[in-house]
């Protein structure tokens, strides 16, 4: 059961899911299944590093269209504004 959900988990890419999986990871009977999740566990650690990867990338890109827009705009004066 674990497993089965720990792969859906990884396919639908829902790293809430895999957290809530790994604080219970259960024990396990026989040696198949722990390489199962071995395996699985490897897999969700490449899709983590993955998704952190790709955020990492677009707040890089964010940060760097906020700095040209702020490049591009103008200053304005206000009218009250006594030290001009």
């Amino acid at each position: 059961m674990w497993l089965n959900q720990l792969t859906i988990a990884i396919v639908e890419k829902d790293t809430d899911k895999i957290d809530e999986l790994l604080i219970n990871i259960p024990t396990f009977n026989n040696v198949d299944d722990m390489r199962s999740a071995q395996a699985l566990l490897k897999e969700s650690l490449v899709l983590l590093h993955t998704l952190k990867d790709a955020t990492a990338s677009s707040m890089k890109q964010l940060k760097k269209n906020i700095d040209y827009l702020n490049s591009t705009q103008t200053e304005t004066i206000n009218k009250l504004d006594i030290k001009s």
